[in-house]
C-alpha cells in the first residue's frame, strides 16, 4: 500500500490550524529541526511577529499523536520523548499551497497529523479592534492499495517471480503470538537471462519519523537470510523484493520464513494469559488460527532445550473513566522476577481510544528479597512484542522498534517511566535479573518487584499550576495541559517563566484593591443625589473586585460563587455604568433618563449574553450614549443662546481632566495590554475609569438642597396651625 497525502493550507482571515485525516492538535511537542520561522526558538528569545508568519510546521506519527514542543519548555522527569517527522510548508502570496507527502509501504493503523503556527507575540486585543489571519489546513489522503498479495506459509518453500525492476514483488506472513523470532531465507535466484541475479529484500513497514525496515541484498544463487528477534505478535508482515538488475530481465527466487516459537513457564499461567488478555483484545483477523499452529510448530522450531522462555503474569485492565486506566495485577502488585527467563507482563492500549494520555509505569525493588548486592533487575516497556532476552548487550529492541529500558537495583530501587501518547497496540513489560558475573551466579536467586501501571489523561493532573483538558478531534480524544502563573510545559512543570508567590499576591491585589478608587466617585453621586448611579458604580466596584479574586492563575484566588457568573456582572456592570455617567452628563428629564437606564441595561445584558467579549458591546452603548449627550447640549445651548456647559471652570477643572482619563484608560485598555503586564495594565484601567466617572459627573440641580439630615428626617410632634378662615351664615 503507498498512500500519498495531500497537505492544502488556505490562507484568509484564528490563528490556527486545523487538521484532516485522523488527527489531533497539541499544544506542546518535541522540539525537532522543523522550526517554522521561530516555532522553535530558544528559551528568551521573542516570538516572531506576525508578518513573520510565514511557515506551517506539519509533524506526522503513526499509532498516536504526534509528541511536538514548538515552544522549547521542559517536560516532566521520567518522560519520554521522542520526536515526530515533520515538514515546514513556506506559504507564498498564494490564497492557496498544496504539498504532497508520499509513504510507501505505510504501516498499517491510524496516522495523525498535528499543524501549528509561531509563538504569537501574547498581546491581549480586544476582539473587532484587530484583523486576524486565519490558516485553514486541510489534509486528503489517497491510497494505492496492492490486491491479492501472496502469502508464505510458515516452513513453507515458495516459489516467486520478480518481473522486472519497475515491478517488485509484495507478499506477506502473518506472526503467530508467542514467536521469540523469525527467519527469512531466500534461495534459488535466478534470472530469465540465466545471469547472476541481484535482488534486494525489504521486511517490515514504514513508520515515520525513524523506519526500522531491515534490508537483506542477495547476489547470486546462494542462499541468504535474515533472523528477526521477537517479531510484532499476530500481525501481518510485509515483504518487498525488488530486482536491481536489467530492466527486462525477470528473476525467480524461492522464500521460506520460519519461527521460533516461546513456550510459556506453565499451563496454568499460560491459560491465564490467553484467556484474560484475549478477552480484553478481542478477536483480531488471523488470531484465531494463529495459536494453534504455533503450539504445533513448536517441537519443530524450538531448539532442544525444553525450559520455558517466559514466565507471564496476567494482568487486568480496569477502565476508570475516559483516559483513565488502571492495570491490576492478579497475582498481587508484587512480581517474582528469576534470571532463567523473563517475567512478561501484558498492558492492553488497543483500544483506540487510549493514545491521547499518558502510560505511567512504577517499578519498586524489595530490597530484601534480594540477596545479591550487585544483583539488577532489568525492565524494557515495548509495543507490539516483547523483549525476551535482557542483558547488557541488548538494548531494549524488538525487530521492528526500540523500548524503553528501565533497571532497579538495592542502590536504586524505583524506577518510573512516563510514555506520552502511547500508540495503540498491545504493550510489554518484560522483567528479568541480571547478575555482572552471568546469569550463573543468580541462577536460583529471585527478586520482587512491585509493579503499578496506569493510563491517566494528564501525569500529576498537570499539577498545582496547571489544568488537564480533554479534546476530541474527528472521533479520536486526547488530552493536554493548560498551564497558568508562567508555567509552561507538558505537564506545567518548567517554572522557567513561573511568577512567584509574591508576584501572585502582588497581582491580586492590584488588581482587587485598584477597585476601590470607585469610592470617590460614589461619593460624589451620593453626594450630588445621583442615587441611581451610585448603586450602579456599587455593583461594578464589588463584581470587579470578586471577578479579579477568582480570574487568578495562582494560589491567590477567592471565588465567591461561580467564575462564569462573576465575569458576567463584571463586564455588565462595566458597559452600564459608562451608559449610565454619559447619559447623566447629557441632564436629561427624569423620566426619560430613567427610561433609557432600564432599556439600555436591558439591551446591554442581552448583547453579553449573545457574544461576551465583543467590541460594540462597550462601543455600541457608549456611541449611542455621546449622541444623546451631544443632541442634549445642543438643544440646552440653542435654547440658552450660549455654550453649554456655560462655566469655564466647569471645562477646564473637570470635563477636560475627565475626558483625557477616559481616553487614557481607552488605550491602556486596548493597546497596551499583553499577557505578562497584565496585572498592572488593567489595574491602571480601573483607577483612571473612576477618577473620570468622579470628573464627568455633572454637579446637582441648583433647586435641590445638599443633604440635610435633620431637615429630612422629622421624627417628634409638631404643633399644626389651621389657618383656613371660618364661614358663618348670617340668618
Amino acid at each position: 500500500m503507498s498512500p500519498s497525502t495531500s497537505l492544502r493550507v488556505h490562507r484568509s482571515c484564528p490563528s490556527t490550524a486545523g487538521m484532516g485525516m485522523p488527527s489531533s492538535s497539541t499544544s506542546t511537542c518535541q522540539r525537532t529541526p522543523c522550526c517554522c520561522a521561530g516555532s522553535c526558538r530558544h528559551p528568551g528569545e521573542k516570538a516572531p511577529s506576525a508578518p513573520a508568519w510565514r511557515s506551517l510546521c506539519m509533524h506526522f506519527r503513526h499509532g498516536a499523536p504526534p509528541v511536538i514542543n514548538p515552544l522549547g519548555t521542559r517536560f516532566p522527569a521520567n518522560a519520554t520523548v521522542r520526536p515526530s517527522y515533520n515538514i515546514s510548508i513556506t506559504l507564498s502570496s498564494a490564497v492557496q499551497n498544496t504539498t504532497f507527502v508520499n509513504v510507501t509501504t505505510p504501516a498499517a493503523g491510524d496516522w495523525f497529523i498535528a499543524a501549528h503556527l509561531p509563538e504569537a507575540a501574547g498581546r491581549i486585543e480586544v476582539k473587532g479592534f484587530s484583523t486576524p489571519c486565519p490558516y485553514m489546513f486541510q489534509a486528503d489522503m489517497f491510497v494505492l492499495r496492492l490486491t491479492d498479495m501472496p502469502v508464505l506459509e510458515p516452513d513453507v518453500p515458495m516459489p516467486h517471480t520478480v518481473v522486472s525492476p519497475a515491478k517488485p514483488l509484495h507478499v506477506k506472513v502473518f506472526v503467530p503470538k508467542h514467536a521469540a523470532g523469525m527467519r527469512f531465507q531466500l534461495s534459488s535466484c535466478v534470472t530469465s537471462e540465466q545471469r547472476a541475479c541481484t535482488v534486494r529484500v525489504l521486511l517490515g513497514s514504514i513508520t515515520l519519523p525513524q523506519s526500522f525496515q531491515r534490508s537483506l541484498t542477495c547476489t547470486g544463487s546462494i542462499n541468504c537470510s535474515l533472523v528477526l528477534d521477537s517479531p510484532p505478535w499476530e500481525k501481518w508482515l510485509q515483504i518487498m523484493v525488488e530486482s536491481l538488475g536489467t530492466a527486462n530481465a525477470s528473476v525467480s527466487v524461492e522464500m521460506l520464513v520460519s519461527f521460533t516459537v516461546c513456550r510459556p513457564g506453565s499451563a496454568s499461567s499460560f491459560l491465564n494469559f490467553i484467556s484474560l488478555n484475549q478477552s480484553q483484545a478481542g478477536a483480531r483477523p488471523g488470531a484465531a488460527g494463529s495459536l494453534a499452529p504455533a503450539a504445533g510448530e513448536a517441537p519443530h522450531n524450538v531448539s532442544s532445550q525444553r525450559s520455558s522462555c517466559l514466565q507471564s503474569q496476567p494482568v487486568v485492565r480496569e477502565d476508570l473513566d475516559v483516559v483513565s486506566v488502571r492495570y491490576r495485577l492478579l497475582n498481587g502488585p508484587s512480581v517474582p522476577v528469576s534470571s532463567l527467563a523473563p517475567t512478561l507482563l501484558l498492558l492492553n492500549l488497543n483500544t483506540g481510544m487510549d493514545s491521547g494520555g499518558s502510560l505511567v509505569l512504577n517499578l519498586l525493588l524489595n530490597k530484601t528479597s534480594v540477596s545479591l548486592a550487585n544483583a539488577t533487575v532489568a525492565a524494557c516497556v515495548s509495543a507490539a512484542s516483547p523483549v525476551l532476552s535482557l542483558n547488557a548487550t541488548r538494548n531494549c529492541s524488538t525487530a521492528f522498534s526500540q523500548g524503553y529500558p528501565l533497571s532497579v537495583s538495592r542502590s536504586s530501587a524505583e524506577a518510573m517511566l512516563i510514555v506520552l501518547y502511547p500508540q495503540t497496540d498491545d504493550w510489554f513489560l518484560s522483567l528479568q535479573l541480571l547478575c555482572p558475573r552471568g546469569q550463573g551466579e543468580c541462577s536460583n536467586a529471585e527478586a520482587k518487584v512491585t509493579v503499578l501501571a496506569y493510563l491517566t489523561p494528564c501525569f500529576n493532573d498537570c499539577g498545582p499550576y496547571g489544568q488537564c483538558s480533554l479534546l476530541r478531534r474527528h472521533g479520536y480524544l486526547y488530552a493536554g495541559c493548560s498551564c497558568k502563573a508562567g508555567w509552561g510545559g507538558w505537564s506545567c512543570t518548567d517554572d522557567t517563566k513561573a511568577q512567584t508567590v509574591g508576584t501572585q499576591n502582588l497581582a491580586t491585589l492590584l488588581l482587587t484593591l485598584s477597585n476601590l478608587m470607585f469610592l470617590p466617585a460614589i461619593a460624589v453621586a451620593v453626594y450630588r443625589f445621583y442615587l441611581v448611579e451610585a448603586s450602579v458604580y456599587t455593583y461594578t466596584m464589588f463584581f470587579s473586585t470578586f471577578y479579579h479574586a477568582c480570574d487568578q492563575p495562582g494560589v491567590a484566588v477567592l471565588c465567591i460563587m461561580d467564575y462564569d457568573t462573576l465575569q458576567y456582572c463584571d463586564f455588565l456592570g462595566s458597559v452600564v455604568a459608562i451608559w449610565v455617567t454619559i447619559l447623566c452628563m447629557a441632564r436629561l428629564k427624569k423620566i426619560l433618563k430613567y427610561v433609557l437606564f432600564i432599556l439600555g441595561t436591558l439591551l446591554i445584558a442581552m448583547s453579553l449574553q449573545l457574544d461576551r467579549r465583543g467590541v460594540w458591546n462597550m462601543m455600541g452603548p457608549c456611541l449611542f450614549a455621546l449622541f444623546i449627550m451631544v443632541t442634549a447640549w445642543v438643544h440646552h445651548g440653542a435654547k440658552r443662546r450660549h455654550c453649554y456647559p456655560s462655566s469655564w471652570k466647569r471645562w477646564v477643572f473637570y470635563l477636560l481632566p475627565g475626558i483625557t482619563l477616559a481616553f487614557t484608560a481607552i488605550s491602556v485598555y486596548a493597546f497596551m495590554e499583553t499577557n505578562e503586564n497584565y496585572y498592572y495594565t488593567h489595574s491602571i484601567w480601573h483607577v483612571l475609569v473612576a477618577c473620570s466617572v468622579a470628573f464627568l459627573l455633572p454637579p446637582r440641580d441648583k433647586h435641590k438642597k445638599p443633604w440635610a439630615w435633620p431637615q429630612k428626617l422629622t421624627c417628634r410632634y409638631q404643633i399644626c396651625q389651621n389657618d383656613r378662615e371660618e364661614l358663618y351664615a348670617v340668618t
